[in-house]
């Protein structure tokens, strides 16, 4: 198992879309439950791995930004209108006199 996540880890910082097919098969013959389930979803949407692998693009901001705003409206459900909600959401500005 240990092998097999140094592999994943390679293929991923190496941006090399052979590795991560190679480590796919590799891991769906090794016959370790969860790491076969996990090959088995990568392999269906092999073509956005791919692509995750071999671009520098990341989401990471924008999925940072709405777990953030999801848990403010976890946090305030039933407590306040939409006003209170805007003041935690949105940057502290100064009031225009």
């Amino acid at each position: 198992m240990r092998f097999l996540a140094l592999d994943f880890r390679e293929a991923i910082t190496s941006k090399d879309s052979d590795g991560m097919l190679h480590w796919i098969r590799t891991t769906t013959q090794s016959g370790i439950g969860p790491l076969v389930r996990f090959a088995y979803g990568l392999k269906k949407d092999f073509k956005a791995v791919i692509s995750a692998v071999e671009t520098s693009w990341s989401n990471g901001q924008t999925e940072g930004q709405i777990n953030r705003l999801k848990a403010i409206k976890r946090q305030m459900y039933g407590r306040a209108g939409f006003h209170l909600l805007r003041a935690r959401v949105r940057p502290y500005r100064a009031m225009a006199p």
